[in-house]
């Protein structure tokens, strides 16, 4: 996609509509600024963190029965004046290239920062100090891509190219699917309460056992993935 101020944010705002992405990614990724209504309200970054690990234990038809009920929780009434500047922690590197501030745009546009991801098989080193500080190419990067873009919501392919990589036929080993990154998008306008309301709604549909930490087992996973399983 094309980037630069000379990309006028309405025409980013059909783009969005087109290929059914957020508006905020298109905007991120034109190098926009993003309104501040269309980024998540403040909220705790250890509740995030809580909602994510218990979604990624839901499985396909939980998520969407997770999905339902967060849709169905009250619109909360938007602030009539929001800070100009928002203070959200920026972790790409102010010397990082375009790829690298994409990225940390994307995760900033759900309220993510590294530490509260799901489990993804990726160590924060590796987000902090190659994905969010470089934009050169390398051979991993197409494994590290495959990671991330399912809690993104987005398609592998669909994240490769907007990294400027060619297609990749190699064998992909992502833990989650881009039906789980859906979850976190629809969960994007929920303040912290009605994000300790969604995690216990994943609780109830998952029915997970209190592991203490994160183990990987929990079923929504890629490879379960129904339209992935239709691809291979």
């Amino acid at each position: 996609m094309a980037r630069g101020p000379d990309i006028d944010p309405a025409r980013c705002a059909q783009i969005a509509v087109d290929l059914g992405l957020l508006v905020s990614d298109v905007l991120t990724i034109a190098g926009h600024p993003v309104p501040v209504q269309f980024l998540p309200p403040q909220r705790d970054a250890q509740v995030m963190k809580e909602f994510a690990y218990r979604v990624s234990h839901c499985n396909h038809g939980q998520m969407a029965a997770l999905t339902e009920f967060i849709r169905a929780l009250p619109a909360v009434p938007p602030d009539l004046s929001p800070p100009a500047c928002p203070d959200r922690k920026v972790y790409a590197r102010p010397d990082a290239g375009h790829f690298a501030t994409v990225l940390d745009g994307l995760m900033r546009n759900r309220g993510f920062g590294p530490r509260e991801l799901p489990f993804m098989g990726l160590s924060l080193s590796t987000i902090y100090g190659s994905m969010l500080t470089q934009d050169r190419r390398s051979e991993h990067r197409w494994f590290q891509l495959s990671q991330v873009a399912g809690p993104l919501g987005w398609r592998f392919e669909d994240l490769i190219a907007v990294a400027d990589e060619p297609p990749a036929q190699r064998p992909r080993y992502a833990m989650h699917c881009h039906h789980l990154g859906r979850v976190y998008v629809e969960a994007i306008g929920l303040t912290t309460g009605q994000l300790i309301d969604a995690a216990r709604q994943a609780d109830r549909l998952s029915e997970r056992p209190d592991q203490g930490v994160w183990r990987p087992e929990a079923p929504g996973f890629a490879k379960e993935c129904p339209e992935l399983a239709a691809l291979a």
